[in-house]
């Protein structure tokens, strides 16, 4: 996590600008002095900087919900209010060097809204979820010219890896989104996708509820997936392949392909290694046999008139609230010079939205963007408009 290790934190004038970034506003957590937010503008991107004490330190540094795709943006924003603050930084892993040449004109990472708003239906589409290093997503893409593959990733490092991997290959059929696939699978339109690869995916052993392969993720690949299209998982672990499997069977209609030690024809770094150490490796292939029916969600993320008070909406913190199919729940409070800001998790247990709730007399927003538009988050919103509606 890129930070600064500060003496002492210096607020600036809001709103204030310095070497193309923009500081729009500070959000004072209502409950913790020592914690702020910093809204920031950098290029297209929108997001955090977070003040906090943290092991006895004070620390600048980006704040994990509304971190952007770019790090090189985090970098830049840190740095310049470090510079405009005039703030004593005491430390930083934060490099003071310039913008990979590679990524000056990327064009490949989308942001969430550019398939909610449009999404590329009429293309051969490939999905793969967790592409790590890169290197199957990239050798499918070059060896299949005509088809889109989107890539779904949310290690920084492996993003702009493969972003850097596009530009110097030329390769124009790949876009890459940080993002949540579990919720990004929801706004896929029905019957449009060839193939979903999700290889060697993390165990979570210990955390089963945050594993990938769930019985929602294959209703929803199922869903979206072509008639005769494929689910392909690859995984090294067995106790994944056995959960897998078992998930998969209890459909009440399904085909399955299933295989050991298969060869393919890239492979990644890692299964590279397992190999050398004569790890077994499992593959389930799901094929789809049935067209579903399109893909129909009602309602948006409006607010009616807030007739609650800034008071009374600060002391929404910490309360959870469980709802038809999901929860809300008001993690954290924050005073801002014109109004309020609430965090909140929202939507379904097992793939929760994350964002802040901005109130201002009597209008209200979600901030930087708007929850994605599944049924759990419709209903989540229903709830929480009716609760500030009084």
């Amino acid at each position: 996590m890129p930070h600064l290790h500060i003496s002492e934190f210096k607020e600036i004038e809001f709103p204030s600008q310095e070497d193309g970034v923009s500081f729009n506003f500070i959000a004072d957590n209502a409950n913790h002095e020592e914690e702020k937010l910093i809204s920031v503008t950098v290029d297209e991107d929108e997001f955090f900087l977070l003040v906090v004490d943290e092991d006895k330190k004070k620390l600048l540094k980006s704040d994990k919900l509304t971190r952007p795709a770019s790090i090189y943006n985090v970098h830049k924003a840190l740095l310049t209010y470090a510079k405009l603050s005039k703030m004593d930084v005491l430390s930083s892993n934060v490099p003071q060097n310039q913008k990979n040449m590679h990524l000056q004109e990327v064009t490949a990472l989308k942001d969430i809204n550019y398939f909610a708003t449009d999404f590329p239906k009429n293309k051969n589409i490939r999905i793969e979820v967790g592409f790590g290093s890169g290197r199957h997503l990239l050798h499918q893409a070059i060896n299949n010219p005509e088809t889109l593959f989107i890539g779904i990733e949310i290690h920084t490092p492996s993003i702009e890896q493969v972003l850097k991997q596009i530009t110097i290959k030329n390769i124009d059929n790949i876009v890459v989104l940080s993002y949540d696939a579990r919720l990004f699978m929801e706004l896929v339109p029905s019957n449009v996708i060839e193939k979903i690869y999700v290889h060697f995916p993390v165990p979570w052993d210990k955390k089963p509820h945050r594993r990938v392969i769930s019985t929602t993720f294959i209703q929803e690949a199922r869903r979206i997936l072509k008639v005769g299209g494929t689910l392909e998982l690859r995984t090294d672990s067995e106790n994944y392949y056995a959960y897998s499997y078992e998930t998969f069977i209890a459909f009440n209609k399904t085909t399955l392909h299933i295989n050991k030690n298969k060869d393919i024809a890239i492979i990644s770094k890692y299964e590279d290694r397992w190999r050398k150490m004569e790890k077994n490796i499992y593959d389930v292939t799901m094929i789809n046999d049935e067209e579903s029916p399109e893909l129909s969600l009602e309602g948006d993320f409006n607010f009616s008139e807030v007739k609650l008070s800034g008071h009374e909406i600060l002391k929404l913190n910490k309360k959870i609230e469980k709802i038809d199919g999901g929860f809300i729940n008001f993690e954290r409070s924050y005073m801002l010079k014109d109004g309020v800001m609430l965090r909140l998790s929202m939507g379904s247990f097992d793939k929760p939205e994350h964002l802040y709730l901005i109130v201002k007399k009597d209008k209200a927003f979600y901030y930087p963007n708007i929850p994605l538009k599944s049924k759990s988050n419709l209903v989540a919103h229903k709830f929480l408009n009716e609760a500030l509606h009084g």
